[in-house]
């Protein structure tokens, strides 16, 4: 990948800790899946029961040691390294992924790799989600939730960066880019889950921008989440941050497949 915003200690962690699995996937068994930014492995994961052999790879070693930490996948190995210098032969893997991953890619180097260790008729899918459109739900107060949060995304949107924008813009420019004439984009893949206030602060935590924000100014970016949970916790009438809200998150997913 281009971009490095994933490689401390305790981002990893964090990540492992807060970061939501995305929506389970079908299908039959197949031979090779390889998922890009994999991060601590939750898409990872998700691939197993569906192909002989799942490889991880991201290019923050931090992030591949807490994904080896999980036990219980023996057909998933991980490996440091770049969604745009691929350790495969040409023809040869069945599905690439990446999930909340493909807008840190240098596009024109990625697809190029795609295009080159995709098998013909193999697949690529590229899934991510939208911050605009999550949705909080606590009794009769979710429009207040929601504004909180809103408020909290504006301050830190002003650290996100152009990689990020184009996540949120559905990544328009990668799908154009892509050089299958068999592609589509899925959009409004709706997953609700429930979440404690803690757990929501903990994913916040995981965001890049907060991260920036961090750097930039620890304490700020402290006091931003301490206030913003305050504010959630006055809200729905309760003072314990383990209480349980229902987070709801779209998602969409770029489709694509290798000519035969």
């Amino acid at each position: 990948m281009a971009y490095r915003m994933f490689e401390g200690k305790e981002h990893a962690s964090i990540y492992q800790m807060y970061r939501p699995a995305p929506p389970d996937k079908k299908g039959q068994p197949h031979v090779l899946a390889v998922d890009l930014g994999c991060g601590t492995g939750q898409n990872t994961r998700l691939l197993a029961p569906h192909f002989q052999q799942v490889v991880g790879i991201d290019i923050s070693e931090c992030q591949v040691e807490e994904a080896r930490a999980v036990p219980g996948y023996p057909n998933i190995t991980y490996r440091q390294g770049t969604a745009e210098d691929l350790p495969f032969p040409d023809g040869s893997v069945d599905l690439l992924t990446a999930a909340s991953a493909a807008h840190w890619f240098d596009q024109s180097r990625f697809l190029a790799e795609a295009s080159r260790v995709l098998k013909p008729r193999g697949c690529m899918a590229l899934l991510c989600y939208t911050l605009d459109n999550t949705r909080l739900h606590y009794q009769d107060c979710g429009e207040r939730l929601n504004q909180i949060h809103k408020e909290m995304k504006q301050e830190l949107l002003l650290y996100a960066s152009s990689p990020v924008a184009a996540s949120q813009n559905k990544l328009d420019d990668l799908y154009s880019a892509i050089p299958f004439p068999d592609k589509e984009r899925v959009e409004g893949i709706w997953v609700k889950e429930p979440t404690s206030v803690r757990n929501l602060m903990g994913l916040i935590k995981t965001f890049s921008m907060f991260q920036a924000y961090k750097r930039k100014d620890p304490q700020m970016a402290e006091d931003l989440l301490l206030n913003t949970q305050k504010r959630f916790l006055e809200e729905m009438g309760v003072t314990c941050p383990d209480t349980k809200m229902e987070l709801e998150m779209e998602y969409y997913c770029l489709l694509a497949s290798k000519p035969q």
